[in-house]
């Protein structure tokens, strides 16, 4: 490993911000500076002039001033077993420059500090805590000490669950340990179904199914049956939700079948490079529309810049594995959280904060959540029209007349938008047998792993350590790159290689894979080694199960896999072929390396008949008191509503985000001459020749809730309308809504 000082990490403002914070917390540091460094992998020499390109390539940023007092170094860096976005971008410049002897460059920070007398460990264990984000980075006592970055080492085996000796209580307690997230009923289903088929469940085979069968993926509150004061109902909360759609279908082309819902859009021209040539042209067609909410909550709250972050970059890839294939076009994203209780600045409302102590404050939720969904939307390129931000905290009376205090410690992020599809890419269909299945975009990565069943567990009720490995990390510019590829394919038009398509979200590959055959009306044979790597030492399960970003599953035949792969290299897209669909309905996974399959599972056990869940629960009412307006102050009041975040003026989270990008936005957040954040909704025009589009508007009345469900509903309703009435829309049976 080589190591190259580089330029200052901070700003002269936020190294005196840092310095601030830490000086409060340990008096002796007297001063701190930061300092790039750039780590170096070789798989050979470099000549003079390599070194000589090198050095000039990573000048960059303001010139470091070193201190030569310093006592104390810290070396800031990215966790082991990952590729920061910046490592996979200055790589991929490092290569087209020539500089192949490079395997790979990653960036670190060197701290500096001086104190005016030694540090205990307890102290450094502080200073290290404002110095890092333990999300990301981990802290090292030198530069020499990083080359652990680049260090390989055998791969781990798998672990198996021995329930056919132990019984169920093994089970059980793999449950507890690996945070599964398993219901009793989901217990007894596995370990009746692996008692069927006389073997042992290995861990990655648990995993898969906590993932593929939480309640992020499969909804199982939203599905199940409900009985309310002894009486049977009809639909299920997704019955009630889709009953809209059923009364309802017009100009509607694909609900609740897709990872984004269609609705019919004009006919106008649209602007995209011909296949054949590569030329610009317009193409007359319809322009259908497609729209996606999606919420990000559990990440945001345990580390809201990669939640928030993620949040955005998986909902764009919702839009963009549509079909069989998509644009995403505009977006909008929102935040509910408690009482933001800013230093210095206490508001008569806000009372003493609880809440777990891994969870997020709501102060740091909205300092660094909105720049996260900001800083992917505008590196993506995607502009951020909508949105909106409340904060809530109530002590109220429930329905059992009890006293609780209602709020939002676990936050709302709402990560959304809006794009184009063709109209003959709308409807995916069935994959052939034979057809090469294939990974799109960056490696496995030990991050993000269990995040569908941790997201499906009460906020607090796991171990820190579980909650933190669950969240993701963001690499818009890696996802940009696998969207050039799916748009390559969408313009072919009927010539698309892209046969069957979704994203990698929760659950990873785990998840994403086997669902795409299931949808395919398939089985799949897949090889774990042909999967890309950045970590040696990977288990099984935490290859086939983390949820590495930036990624997407795709069937292409074999007869257009070349085309593919040439569309992939010209993007510099990394993929892969992981495996084959078969007739056969089984999920079977080789390892190689180990010569085994960690994975021989019948698709009925997996996607199967689980237990469907049933509520059993007694309607209550909430009394509703009289509000009593004595004592209360006209100037008083009027200050505390224009004081309260939900009504205050929202501009310095809309100034962050890029609001023009893409040429086709007609109206974003601010309005007039002033540029007063007041609009109503969101315009984008479908052509750059035509005047038709596409409109979007929100509407939320959460609080109402606690008063009267059914009137917190349609008043967020009656919002989002009013908001998208101020678009000439020509009518109400063009407005479409998405929850």
């Amino acid at each position: 490993m080589q190591a190259l000082l580089g330029a200052s990490a901070l700003s002269a403002f936020k190294l005196k911000k840092l310095q601030a914070t830490v000086r409060a917390e340990i008096p002796s540091i007297q001063s701190v500076t930061a300092q790039f460094v750039h780590l170096v992998d070789l798989n050979g020499s470099l000549d003079e002039t390599e070194q000589s390109n090198l050095a000039g390539l990573l000048e960059y940023g303001d010139a470091h001033q070193s201190s030569s007092a310093a006592s104390l170094q810290r070396v800031v860096v990215p966790r082991p077993g990952t590729i920061s976005p910046w490592s996979s971008k200055a790589t991929d410049i490092l290569h087209n420059c020539g500089l192949e002897s490079i395997e790979r460059i990653e960036r670190g920070t060197v701290f500096s500090i001086e104190t005016n007398a030694s540090l205990t460990e307890a102290e450094i264990k502080i200073l290290d805590s404002f110095l890092h984000d333990r999300m990301v980075q981990v802290v090292l006592d030198s530069v020499e000490a990083a080359a652990v970055l680049f260090q390989t080492a055998d791969p781990r085996p798998l672990k198996t669950v021995d329930l056919l000796e132990k019984g169920k209580a093994a089970l059980t307690q793999a449950n507890t340990d690996w945070g599964l997230a398993l219901a009793s009923d989901e217990i007894d289903y596995l370990y009746e179904s692996f008692v069927q088929l006389g073997r042992n469940p290995n861990d990655i085979e648990l995993m898969m199914f906590a993932q593929a069968n939480s309640e992020h993926c499969r909804h199982k509150i939203f599905n199940a049956s409900w009985t309310i004061d002894g009486e049977d109902q009809t639909n299920s909360l997704f019955g009630m939700i889709r009953n809209t759609f059923a009364e309802s279908p017009e100009g509607i082309l694909s609900a609740y079948a897709d990872n984004a819902a269609v609705m019919c859009g004009p006919e106008s021209e649209r602007f995209f490079p011909c296949a054949e040539n590569s030329t610009y042209d317009f193409n007359k067609e319809p322009i259908h529309v497609l729209m996606k909410v999606e919420t990000h909550n559990h990440p945001t709250a345990i580390a809201p810049f990669p939640g928030a972050s993620t949040g955005s970059g998986g909902e764009i890839r919702d839009e963009g594995a549509t079909g069989k294939g998509a644009k995403p076009k505009a977006g909008l994203t929102g935040f509910s959280v408690s009482n933001l209780r800013i230093p210095d600045f206490p508001q008569a409302w806000e009372g003493k904060e609880s809440k777990p102590e891994h969870i997020a404050s709501p102060l740091e939720i909205m300092l660094e959540g909105p720049i996260g969904g900001a800083a992917f939307n505008n590196e993506y390129g995607r502009p951020n029209l909508c949105g909106y931000f409340r904060t809530f905290e109530q002590s109220v009376v429930n329905e059992r007349g009890d006293a609780e205090v209602r709020g939002y410690h676990k936050p709302i992020m709402i990560a959304g938008g809006l794009g184009n599809i063709r109209d003959e890419h709308v409807i995916k269909g069935e994959i052939p047998v034979g057809a090469k299945l294939i990974v799109l975009g960056g490696p496995a990565m030990l991050i993000g792993l269990g995040g569908g069943a941790a997201s499906s567990m009460t906020s607090g009720s796991a171990s820190a350590e579980l909650d933190f490995a669950s969240v993701q990390r963001d690499n818009a510019e890696m996802e940009r790159r696998c969207q050039e590829v799916i748009d390559r394919c969408w313009q072919m038009g009927a010539s698309n290689p892209i046969q069957f398509i979704h994203d990698v979200g929760a659950g990873g590959l785990s998840n994403a894979l086997p669902e795409l055959v299931k949808d395919g009306g398939r089985g799949g044979e897949f090889s774990l080694r042909d999967i890309p790597s950045a970590e040696s030492q990977m288990t099984p399960l935490e290859i086939w199960c983390n949820e590495a970003q930036e990624r997407y599953v795709l069937a292409v035949s074999e007869a257009d896999l070349e085309k593919f792969e040439a569309i992939c290299q010209r993007e510099r897209c990394p993929y892969a072929v992981v495996g084959a669909t078969t007739e056969e309905k089984v999920i079977r996974l080789e390892d190689t390396h180990f010569q085994n399959h960690p994975i021989d599972l019948p698709m009925d056990v997996l996607f199967g008949k689980p237990p469907k869940m049933h509520r059993d629960v007694q309607a209550g009412t909430v009394g509703l008191q009289e509000f009593d307006f004595s004592g209360i102050e006209l100037e008083e009041a009027v200050d505390r509503v224009l004081a309260l975040p939900t009504v205050a003026n929202k501009g310095f989270l809309i100034t962050i985000g890029d609001r023009t990008i893409t040429g086709q936005v007609c109206r974003d957040q601010m309005v007039g001459p002033w540029q007063v954040p007041v609009a109503d909704c969101a315009v984008t025009t479908s052509s750059y020749n035509h005047y038709v589009g596409e409109a979007m508007a929100m509407g939320e009345r959460t609080p109402l809730a606690l008063l009267d469900a059914p009137a917190s509903g349609r008043m967020a309703i009656a919002e989002a309308v009013t908001n998208i009435a101020s678009a000439d829309v020509l009518s109400l049976n063009n407005i479409k809504l998405s929850a």
